[in-house]
Protein backbone atom coordinates (compact mmCIF):
# COMPACT_ATOMS: atom_id res chain seq x y z
CA UNK A 1 0.00 0.00 0.00
CA UNK A 2 3.07 2.56 0.90
CA UNK A 3 4.81 1.78 -2.53
CA UNK A 4 1.40 2.18 -4.57
CA UNK A 5 1.53 5.30 -2.46
CA UNK A 6 5.30 6.39 -3.43
CA UNK A 7 4.52 5.55 -7.18
CA UNK A 8 1.38 7.72 -6.94
CA UNK A 9 3.67 10.99 -5.34
CA UNK A 10 6.43 10.23 -8.09
CA UNK A 11 4.18 10.27 -10.88
CA UNK A 12 2.22 13.69 -9.40
CA UNK A 13 5.53 15.17 -9.11
CA UNK A 14 6.66 14.59 -12.65
CA UNK A 15 2.99 15.23 -14.40
CA UNK A 16 2.60 18.50 -11.71
CA UNK A 17 6.88 19.69 -13.50
CA UNK A 18 6.05 18.89 -16.77
CA UNK A 19 3.12 21.07 -16.33
CA UNK A 20 4.89 23.82 -14.55
CA UNK A 21 7.66 23.49 -17.13
CA UNK A 22 4.71 24.15 -19.81
CA UNK A 23 3.35 26.71 -18.21
CA UNK A 24 6.90 28.87 -17.93
CA UNK A 25 8.56 28.00 -20.73
CA UNK A 26 6.70 31.12 -22.75
CA UNK A 27 8.65 33.10 -19.88
CA UNK A 28 11.58 31.40 -20.40
CA UNK A 29 11.66 31.97 -24.13
CA UNK A 30 10.72 35.71 -23.71
CA UNK A 31 13.92 36.23 -21.23
CA UNK A 32 16.15 33.82 -23.65
CA UNK A 33 14.95 36.16 -26.56
CA UNK A 34 15.41 39.36 -24.64
CA UNK A 35 19.35 38.92 -24.64
CA UNK A 36 19.28 38.44 -28.47
CA UNK A 37 20.36 40.58 -30.91
CA UNK A 38 17.55 41.96 -33.83
CA UNK A 39 16.70 39.74 -35.97
CA UNK A 40 18.10 36.55 -34.78
CA UNK A 41 15.48 35.54 -32.55
CA UNK A 42 12.98 33.94 -34.72
CA UNK A 43 15.46 32.53 -37.97
CA UNK A 44 15.95 29.50 -35.95
CA UNK A 45 14.31 28.38 -33.32
CA UNK A 46 17.91 26.44 -31.10
CA UNK A 47 19.09 30.04 -31.21
CA UNK A 48 16.76 31.09 -28.87
CA UNK A 49 18.60 29.36 -26.10
CA UNK A 50 22.52 29.42 -27.28
CA UNK A 51 25.21 32.07 -27.51
CA UNK A 52 25.89 34.59 -28.18
CA UNK A 53 23.56 36.78 -26.06
CA UNK A 54 24.08 40.54 -25.35
CA UNK A 55 22.70 42.86 -22.56
CA UNK A 56 22.43 45.64 -25.37
CA UNK A 57 18.62 45.63 -25.67
CA UNK A 58 17.76 46.45 -21.77
CA UNK A 59 19.88 49.85 -21.84
CA UNK A 60 18.05 50.78 -25.36
CA UNK A 61 14.38 49.62 -23.36
CA UNK A 62 15.28 51.98 -20.32
CA UNK A 63 16.98 54.64 -21.84
CA UNK A 64 16.33 55.22 -25.72
CA UNK A 65 12.39 54.71 -25.61
CA UNK A 66 9.40 55.60 -23.37
CA UNK A 67 9.48 52.62 -21.57
CA UNK A 68 10.25 54.42 -18.38
CA UNK A 69 7.65 56.92 -18.81
CA UNK A 70 4.86 54.11 -19.12
CA UNK A 71 6.59 52.39 -16.67
CA UNK A 72 5.89 55.19 -14.28
CA UNK A 73 2.17 55.62 -15.35
CA UNK A 74 1.38 51.99 -14.97
CA UNK A 75 3.14 52.35 -11.22
CA UNK A 76 1.45 55.33 -10.41
CA UNK A 77 -2.13 54.01 -12.06
CA UNK A 78 -1.93 50.92 -10.34
CA UNK A 79 -1.29 52.10 -7.11
CA UNK A 80 -3.65 54.78 -7.07
CA UNK A 81 -6.26 52.29 -8.48
CA UNK A 82 -5.43 49.59 -5.95
CA UNK A 83 -5.98 52.15 -2.87
CA UNK A 84 -9.05 53.08 -3.49
CA UNK A 85 -10.09 49.44 -4.94
CA UNK A 86 -9.76 48.65 -1.39
CA UNK A 87 -10.88 51.28 0.56
CA UNK A 88 -14.05 51.81 -1.17
CA UNK A 89 -14.08 47.81 -0.92
CA UNK A 90 -14.12 47.32 2.38
CA UNK A 91 -16.08 50.64 3.74
CA UNK A 92 -19.00 49.22 1.63
CA UNK A 93 -18.07 45.50 2.73
CA UNK A 94 -18.76 47.00 6.38
CA UNK A 95 -21.57 48.31 6.05
CA UNK A 96 -23.57 45.73 4.20
CA UNK A 97 -22.57 42.90 6.33
CA UNK A 98 -22.49 44.53 9.96
CA UNK A 99 -24.76 47.60 9.63
CA UNK A 100 -28.48 46.88 9.43
CA UNK A 101 -30.60 49.18 6.89
CA UNK A 102 -33.54 48.84 4.69
CA UNK A 103 -32.17 47.79 1.00
CA UNK A 104 -29.19 46.28 2.31
CA UNK A 105 -30.01 43.00 0.47
CA UNK A 106 -31.21 45.00 -2.89
CA UNK A 107 -27.67 46.62 -2.79
CA UNK A 108 -25.90 43.10 -2.52
CA UNK A 109 -27.75 41.82 -5.17
CA UNK A 110 -27.30 44.93 -7.44
CA UNK A 111 -23.50 44.09 -6.88
CA UNK A 112 -23.95 40.40 -7.73
CA UNK A 113 -25.84 41.27 -11.03
CA UNK A 114 -22.64 43.63 -12.03
CA UNK A 115 -20.69 40.25 -12.25
CA UNK A 116 -23.16 39.04 -14.82
CA UNK A 117 -22.16 41.86 -16.86
CA UNK A 118 -18.57 41.60 -19.11
CA UNK A 119 -16.63 44.74 -19.06
CA UNK A 120 -16.26 44.78 -22.90
CA UNK A 121 -20.44 45.18 -22.87
CA UNK A 122 -19.67 48.96 -20.73
CA UNK A 123 -16.82 49.68 -23.03
CA UNK A 124 -18.63 52.40 -25.15
CA UNK A 125 -20.79 54.14 -22.52
CA UNK A 126 -17.83 54.45 -20.21
CA UNK A 127 -15.90 56.31 -23.38
CA UNK A 128 -19.24 58.29 -23.73
CA UNK A 129 -19.07 59.02 -20.06
CA UNK A 130 -15.36 59.63 -19.70
CA UNK A 131 -15.87 61.84 -23.39
CA UNK A 132 -18.72 64.25 -21.50
CA UNK A 133 -16.64 64.96 -18.33
CA UNK A 134 -13.14 65.57 -20.31
CA UNK A 135 -11.58 62.51 -18.49
CA UNK A 136 -10.11 61.03 -21.74
CA UNK A 137 -6.08 61.41 -21.85
CA UNK A 138 -5.92 61.53 -17.94
CA UNK A 139 -5.01 59.37 -15.12
CA UNK A 140 -8.47 59.59 -13.81
CA UNK A 141 -9.86 58.42 -16.69
CA UNK A 142 -8.00 55.27 -16.87
CA UNK A 143 -8.66 54.74 -13.45
CA UNK A 144 -12.02 55.52 -12.94
CA UNK A 145 -13.52 52.31 -14.34
CA UNK A 146 -11.00 49.74 -12.47
CA UNK A 147 -12.49 51.51 -8.87
CA UNK A 148 -15.97 50.03 -9.63
CA UNK A 149 -15.56 46.14 -9.03
CA UNK A 150 -18.31 44.01 -7.84
CA UNK A 151 -16.36 41.00 -6.96
CA UNK A 152 -13.63 42.36 -4.42
CA UNK A 153 -16.37 44.11 -2.56
CA UNK A 154 -18.30 40.39 -2.55
CA UNK A 155 -15.58 38.74 -1.44
CA UNK A 156 -14.77 41.27 1.56
CA UNK A 157 -18.47 40.80 2.37
CA UNK A 158 -18.52 37.42 2.67
CA UNK A 159 -15.47 37.79 4.96
CA UNK A 160 -16.57 40.42 7.33
CA UNK A 161 -19.78 37.92 7.81
CA UNK A 162 -17.68 35.40 9.28
CA UNK A 163 -16.14 38.01 12.13
CA UNK A 164 -18.13 37.41 15.49
CA UNK A 165 -20.94 40.48 15.63
CA UNK A 166 -20.35 40.12 19.52
CA UNK A 167 -17.05 41.41 18.52
CA UNK A 168 -18.92 44.44 17.47
CA UNK A 169 -21.39 44.32 19.89
CA UNK A 170 -18.68 44.72 22.74
CA UNK A 171 -17.26 47.91 21.12
CA UNK A 172 -20.18 49.76 20.57
CA UNK A 173 -20.90 49.33 24.00
CA UNK A 174 -17.12 50.37 25.25
CA UNK A 175 -18.35 53.59 22.90
CA UNK A 176 -17.00 53.10 20.01
CA UNK A 177 -18.23 54.31 16.77
CA UNK A 178 -18.65 52.54 13.20
CA UNK A 179 -15.91 54.56 12.02
CA UNK A 180 -13.52 53.24 15.18
CA UNK A 181 -14.70 49.82 14.92
CA UNK A 182 -14.22 49.75 11.25
CA UNK A 183 -10.93 50.67 11.13
CA UNK A 184 -9.24 49.45 14.63
CA UNK A 185 -11.33 45.99 14.54
CA UNK A 186 -12.52 45.27 10.92
CA UNK A 187 -9.19 45.88 8.92
CA UNK A 188 -6.68 44.14 11.54
CA UNK A 189 -8.60 41.64 11.77
CA UNK A 190 -8.62 41.33 7.51
CA UNK A 191 -5.30 41.99 7.09
CA UNK A 192 -4.75 38.79 4.82
CA UNK A 193 -8.37 39.33 2.61
CA UNK A 194 -7.10 42.80 1.99
CA UNK A 195 -3.78 41.67 0.76
CA UNK A 196 -5.70 39.32 -1.16
CA UNK A 197 -7.89 42.24 -2.58
CA UNK A 198 -5.01 44.45 -3.20
CA UNK A 199 -3.19 42.24 -5.04
CA UNK A 200 -6.23 41.21 -7.82
CA UNK A 201 -6.98 44.65 -8.03
CA UNK A 202 -3.18 45.70 -8.52
CA UNK A 203 -2.83 43.08 -10.99
CA UNK A 204 -6.12 44.10 -13.23
CA UNK A 205 -5.11 47.63 -13.31
CA UNK A 206 -0.90 46.41 -14.18
CA UNK A 207 -2.46 43.84 -17.09
CA UNK A 208 -5.53 46.27 -18.22
CA UNK A 209 -4.97 46.98 -21.64
CA UNK A 210 -8.90 47.51 -23.35
CA UNK A 211 -9.53 50.79 -21.59
CA UNK A 212 -6.48 52.57 -21.44
CA UNK A 213 -6.09 51.97 -25.31
CA UNK A 214 -9.37 53.44 -25.83
CA UNK A 215 -8.94 56.28 -23.08
CA UNK A 216 -5.30 57.31 -23.86
CA UNK A 217 -4.42 58.91 -27.27
CA UNK A 218 -0.94 60.77 -26.68
CA UNK A 219 1.64 58.59 -26.31
CA UNK A 220 2.93 60.08 -23.03
CA UNK A 221 -0.37 58.77 -21.00
CA UNK A 222 0.40 55.25 -22.37
CA UNK A 223 0.42 52.25 -20.10
CA UNK A 224 3.16 49.80 -20.23
CA UNK A 225 0.28 47.15 -21.92
CA UNK A 226 -0.66 49.75 -24.51
CA UNK A 227 3.01 50.88 -25.26
CA UNK A 228 4.74 47.75 -25.72
CA UNK A 229 2.95 46.96 -28.88
CA UNK A 230 4.18 49.75 -31.04
CA UNK A 231 7.65 48.47 -30.91
CA UNK A 232 5.78 45.84 -33.54
CA UNK A 233 6.15 47.24 -37.29
CA UNK A 234 3.42 47.56 -39.38
CA UNK A 235 5.45 45.25 -41.87
CA UNK A 236 7.73 43.54 -39.63
CA UNK A 237 8.14 41.85 -36.92
CA UNK A 238 11.22 41.93 -34.69
CA UNK A 239 10.42 39.94 -30.93
CA UNK A 240 13.27 41.13 -28.86
CA UNK A 241 12.70 44.27 -28.16
CA UNK A 242 9.01 43.76 -27.13
CA UNK A 243 10.13 40.92 -25.52
CA UNK A 244 12.49 42.94 -23.33
CA UNK A 245 9.90 45.78 -22.64
CA UNK A 246 7.95 43.23 -21.62
CA UNK A 247 10.33 41.72 -19.39
CA UNK A 248 10.94 44.91 -17.58
CA UNK A 249 7.23 45.24 -17.26
CA UNK A 250 7.09 41.86 -15.78
CA UNK A 251 9.17 42.33 -12.80
CA UNK A 252 6.99 44.65 -10.35
CA UNK A 253 4.17 42.90 -10.70
CA UNK A 254 6.68 39.49 -9.87
CA UNK A 255 8.33 41.13 -6.90
CA UNK A 256 5.22 42.19 -5.44
CA UNK A 257 3.56 38.72 -5.73
CA UNK A 258 6.86 37.35 -3.97
CA UNK A 259 7.13 40.19 -1.29
CA UNK A 260 3.02 39.11 -0.12
CA UNK A 261 2.74 35.60 -1.19
CA UNK A 262 2.12 34.88 2.09
CA UNK A 263 -0.93 36.67 2.78
CA UNK A 264 -2.45 36.32 -0.65
CA UNK A 265 -3.01 32.06 0.18
CA UNK A 266 -3.96 33.26 3.41
CA UNK A 267 -6.74 35.70 2.16
CA UNK A 268 -7.52 32.86 -0.48
CA UNK A 269 -8.00 30.12 2.30
CA UNK A 270 -9.46 32.50 4.63
CA UNK A 271 -12.83 33.87 2.43
CA UNK A 272 -13.23 30.43 1.31
CA UNK A 273 -13.61 29.44 5.17
CA UNK A 274 -17.59 30.32 6.12
CA UNK A 275 -18.56 31.15 9.22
Amino acid sequence: MKRKKGVAGVLLTIVSTLVAVLFLFPVIWALAVSFKKEGTAVSNAIQWFLPPYTAQNYPRVLFDSKVPLWLFNSVVIALVSTLLVVMLSAMAAYALSKIRFRGSGLVYLFFLIGLMVPGEATIIPLYIICNRLHLLDSYVGIMAPTIAVSMNMIILTNFFKGIPDELIEAAIIDGAGHGKIFARLILPLSKPVLVTVAIFAFMASWNNYLWPFLCAMDENIFTLPVGIPTFIGQYSIDYVVPLTASMVASIPAIVAYLLLERYIVEGIAMTGVKG
